[in-house]
């Protein structure tokens, strides 16, 4: 009889993902990038077969996906080593070598799409010197002529839609994550979609359905956003849609039903809308995941998502015409069933000031738990913690760790107003809202004092460290995966498209100084006394290595136990298996060695 051993909690650290994916306009063809083989590359299956092959080797993240069938290409964008400066590419649908198609060394290519007729690509960059408050571009393919449409002036703009004979488009100005206006330029003139108000609101996802009217999300005069339409000749805003406590963050629309599909968030999870335009109608349509990462309509309405949930990696999706969803891609944790992994609990508690935080709960099983506990403070701020697939997470979890992770103020998905409120405030109330969350663990018994470990990446890397230099009573041991140690240094060497929003998101070096002093990590160096791990991306343009750089010497000054380690391949998280490993190892020898 043959008897298999026990799946080692290694065989988490060869879990595949998803990026991207895009389908052609017949269905025929699904293209995805993944990291089969270790680092990310397109690979394609031709439906409905779904045996994958391959169709580059640059083993670099794409960061954007069209398909253009007028001219039978793909286009294709890719950075290097996490420099996060997309280049464009075509490619053939067969493979192969591509061929550069909007290339500036060191500048960015973001959001880039097809015109209706597929004749032109339109974009939005920071290149010829318009790095801090972008450019929009049109790109006439057979001609190869470039046009300058739009350039941003006070703020960063970013193109949404063109209209189906190009007649208009439409673009936001973008302030901060919480405050933006759309805007569609026609003729010459910049006209305001939603009218102004004192409170700052934000919109996002517009869609044409005419030459004269598109839909786009907005929470103009609400704390949730809806689905709202523009009529360009009467110049009119109208409130169409609004799910009750749930934010409209997607919008897709299928030209073939006059249906629009809509992904709200709620919470730690996404659900999935069908709006339809001709009775007003709309229904909520069961998902096979908790979180939509993307949603694709071909042009004869078949549904395409990629979804994840907290025990289920990113994999893609296709909608039958029974309504159920076929399971295309079959990623999962060699050797495990999906009820070998752990779910969340979704739980609630109060914090210094009487406000309900949410947090997701990830208790260890009884027969591995090491009964110790790590808070991890997610990044963003301004994002949220949700039951997507980390592996880390599982491979901690059946090491014997519980993970606690709360939505702390700033949080998106809980409504405007709650983001809000860390803007200028990054090292109070989400701090607080972190202690209180630690104190209710204890509280409820559900974590030993002597127990606990601290743990994030980017904004959580930041609150790791603050926690670390200002309550390091709570914690046996910290890690920090690439988080500002110094806000002033911070400021000043984000990208600079970012740098118009640091006012209002983090704070003026002048105005704000004293309380910059007062958030800076590396100011309450002397309260880190526990042993620590610094992880940092050489190539990251988000969190310059020097913040961590910076940290580091301190502590090694102070004769503080500090490891270090640098990815040299690396940007803004990990685009290579190798190194993704490296780290997942790395962390967990760090806290074994710790218990």
């Amino acid at each position: 009889m043959i008897t298999f051993k026990q799946p080692d909690v290694e065989q988490f650290l060869n879990v595949l993902s998803i990026q991207d994916f895009i389908v052609s306009p017949d269905a025929n063809q699904l293209v995805f990038s993944t990291n089969i083989g270790g680092h990310y590359n397109l690979w394609a299956m031709d439906l409905p077969n779904q045996y994958p092959y391959p169709l580059t080797t640059v083993n670099q993240a794409c960061g954007s996906l069209a398909y253009n069938s007028r001219a039978e290409f793909i286009l294709a964008g890719f950075d290097r080593d996490g420099d996060e400066n997309t280049q464009l590419y075509a490619l053939s649908k067969k493979g192969g070598a591509q061929i550069p198609l909007r290339i500036a060394e060191g500048e960015r290519h973001m959001q880039p799409f097809f015109s209706k007729d597929e004749t032109s690509l339109y974009y939005t960059s920071t290149k010829n010197g318009h790095e801090t408050n972008l450019a929009v571009y049109r790109y006439e393919i057979e001609s190869e002529k470039e046009e300058l449409m739009h350039k941003g002036t006070d703020a960063p703009i970013y193109l949404l839609a063109v209209s189906p004979q190009e007649t208009s488009f439409v673009f936001i100005k973008n302030f901060s994550n919480t405050s933006s206006l759309l805007y569609v330029r026609k003729d010459g003139e910049d006209i305001l979609a939603a009218p102004e108000s004192e409170v700052s609101y934000t919109q996002s996802d517009a869609v044409y359905i005419s030459e004269d009217e598109f839909y786009f999300l907005t929470n103009y005069e609400s704390d949730f956003s809806y689905l709202a339409k523009f009529h360009l000749p009467s110049k009119s805003f109208e409130k169409v849609l609004q799910l009750e406590g749930k934010d409209c963050s997607t919008l897709k629309y299928d030209s073939f039903t006059g249906k629009f599909y809509i992904i709200a968030e709620k919470g730690v999870k996404d659900e999935l809308y069908c709006f339809d335009l001709s009775d007003q109608s709309y229904e909520q349509l069961d998902v096979p995941a908790d979180r939509i990462s993307k949603l694709q309509i071909t042009k004869e309405g078949k549904l395409f998502l990629l979804g994840q949930s907290a025990i289920m990696p990113l994999n893609i999706f296709s909608r039958t015409p029974s309504h159920s969803w076929h399971q295309i891609t079959n990623h999962g944790v060699p050797g495990l069933s999906p009820e070998d992994l752990v779910n969340p609990e979704t739980v609630t508690y109060s914090s210094f000031d009487g406000m309900t935080i949410e947090a997701s709960l990830y208790r260890a099983h009884a027969d591995v738990s090491n009964h110790h506990m790590i808070i991890w403070p997610h990044g963003g701020p301004q994002s949220a913690e949700t039951n997507a697939f980390r592996a880390l997470f599982q491979y901690l979890l059946k090491s014997g760790y519980s993970i606690f992770a709360p939505n702390f103020r700033g949080s998106t998905r809980y409504g405007l107003s709650f983001s809000k409120l860390v803007e200028g405030d990054w090292g109070n109330g989400p701090r607080f809202d972190m202690t209180a969350g630690i104190d209710w663990l204890i509280g409820e018994g559900l974590a030993d004092k002597e127990k606990i470990f601290l743990m994030g990446g980017s904004y959580g890397g930041y609150m790791a460290l603050l926690l670390h230099g200002r309550h390091s009573d709570y914690f046996k041991a910290v890690v920090d995966i690439f988080g500002p140690s110094d806000l002033f240094s911070f400021i000043e060497s984000v990208p600079e498209f970012w740098k118009p929003a640091m006012d209002q998101w983090v704070g003026n070096p002048e105005r704000d100084r004293e309380k910059l002093i007062e958030f800076s990590p590396i100011t309450h160096i002397d309260g880190m006394t526990k042993p620590m791990l610094v992880i940092q991306g050489a190539n990251d343009p988000r969190v310059v290595k020097a913040e961590s750089d910076k940290i580091v010497e301190a502590l090694r000054q102070k004769g503080r136990k500090t490891d270090y380690i640098v990815l040299e391949d690396e940007g803004h998280g990990f685009s290579k298996k190798e190194n993704e490993i490296l780290v997942y190892k790395a962390i967990a020898d760090f806290l074994n060695q710790h218990l």
